[in-house]
């Protein structure tokens, strides 16, 4: 059920902003808040700026710190690894988001951790994310005027110790979104809302060996986000990480360390799906009674447009939703709800993928879409692979001289969001400062492409 980030723009920000903005803006904005992390279940999220990975140092490490976590930038990769960290230190972050695309959108980040003798350690962290100038037009295109977007999270945070060598950490969030002022055309309401989560998280030193750390967290857990209409609300963009330490080399002089985080976002959704394979989707009420067009539900109650589980399933069910739980998705039939690009589609003698004039149920008719890839549901092709491919890997390596100067590499792996960055970092540390940079690399013409991040730590 993956999209591109193409198809995202219109699934996930203009059903909930105003549309009366320039392609220009509107396109800016989707780029900003989706390609950070093109993590599977994105398209249907909202408040997407929360997996905007902060820290030139995480940015150098390909962004794997879930089982690091032991500076200020903690409150965010994992709040567990604030338990093994005393005295206090501020940590801040400012980069030019998109340069290449854009010139007045930028990312703000702040944190600070305190320990507090017999109690713990409490931390936190603030980001925003500024979208810049927008232009307001109405259905006509006439120019309405300008207005600013932004987006704003606060973060509370708290790490202590279970064991001698484990903690967990919890993080509790106030985030407020404003995309525009006014709804579109004769929607009532404003495109802003004020919504909450929270994070849950563990981190274990020397995990089966003393030179391994293990991290988990469950990021975003919260009520479904919704502005202008309710009905179109989206789920907190919950993630689980699970991340690795390994410590290759721990000298006194020379340290070298291995670490990997594993994202999979814990958003089921499902499109359009002809679960009973009538070749009509929705069509009925609950109850199954025939109301047309207007109905979710197929002959037996069962739903079948689009939509997503609730978080309280959807932690369980997006591990499987694209391998157990897809039905059919809609195909060109009776309802004509599809767009005729989704299915419908045979290879001809030259081994092109062209559309058939078969109606759905016809032994003829196409089983692929227009990328001649088979269709989820009508292949029999599913498996857990589907699944595992929507996992995001993030490898990095960090190598110290002494603790004042470091090393860093990494890569950023997104199979299904075509995503593959390297990255490289360098760190110096002295008399209770720190100073970090970040480099990601990419094909030509990917928005984060030569992308440079800039932190500065302050112990005291």
């Amino acid at each position: 059920m993956e999209q591109t980030p193409d198809s995202r723009v219109k699934e996930a920000i203009l059903k909930k902003k105003n549309r009366h903005i320039s392609k220009i803006s509107v396109i800016a904005i989707i780029i900003a808040t989706l390609l950070p992390s093109s993590i599977k279940g994105g398209s249907e999220a909202g408040a997407l700026f929360l997996l905007i990975s902060p820290g030139a140092r995480a940015g150098g490490m390909g962004e794997a710190q879930v089982a690091v976590a032991n500076d200020a930038y903690a409150s965010y990769w994992n709040p567990a690894g604030l338990a093994f960290l005393e005295g206090s230190e501020a940590a801040l972050m400012h980069v030019n988001w998109l340069p290449n695309l854009v010139s007045d959108m930028y990312y703000e980040f702040v944190a600070f951790r305190h320990h507090v003798p017999t109690l713990g350690t409490l931390g936190g962290h603030i980001i925003f994310l500024n979208l810049g100038e927008q232009q307001r037009t109405d259905e006509q295109g006439e120019n309405l005027g300008t207005f600013t977007s932004f987006m704003f999270a606060a973060t509370g945070s708290y790490g202590a110790f279970i064991s001698r060598t484990a903690a967990i950490g919890l993080n509790v969030k106030l985030l407020h979104q404003k995309l525009a002022e006014i709804g579109a055309g004769a929607e009532e309401g404003k495109g802003v809302t004020t919504d909450f989560a929270f994070d849950i998280a563990y981190l274990q030193k020397g995990f089966f060996s003393g030179r391994l750390d293990l991290g988990m967290t469950v990021t975003n857990i919260g009520p479904k986000i919704a502005f202008i209409d309710e009905a179109q609300a989206d789920p907190m963009p919950t993630n689980f990480t699970l991340g690795v330490n390994l410590k290759l080399i721990d000298g006194e002089h020379n340290k070298l360390n291995v670490v990997a985080d594993f994202d999979k976002m814990l958003v089921a959704s499902y499109p359009d799906m002809d679960w009973d394979k009538d070749g009509l989707v929705g069509m009925h009420d609950k109850k199954g009674k025939y109301v047309g067009p207007s109905g979710s539900y197929n002959v037996k109650g069962k739903l079948e447009k689009a939509h997503t589980d609730p978080i309280y399933l959807g932690i369980f069910t997006s591990w499987i939703d694209d391998w157990l739980l897809g039905g059919d998705i809609d195909r060109p039939g009776k309802n004509g709800i599809s767009d005729g690009k989704i299915g419908g589609f045979t290879k001809d003698e030259s081994g092109k993928f062209v559309p058939t004039e078969a109606e759905w149920g016809d032994p003829s008719y196409g089983k692929y879409n227009d990328a001649g890839e088979v269709e989820v549901g009508t292949g029999k092709k599913r498996s857990f692979q589907n699944e595992l491919d929507e996992i995001v890997l993030n490898l990095g390596m960090e190598y110290w001289y002494s603790r004042y100067f470091a090393l860093r590499s990494g890569y950023y792996f997104d199979k299904t969001g075509k995503i593959h960055n390297p990255t490289f970092g360098v760190g110096l540390r002295f008399a209770g400062y720190g100073f970090d940079a970040g480099f990601t690399l990419g094909e030509p013409g990917h928005p984060l492409t030569n992308t440079m991040r800039f932190s500065l730590n302050i112990e005291f």
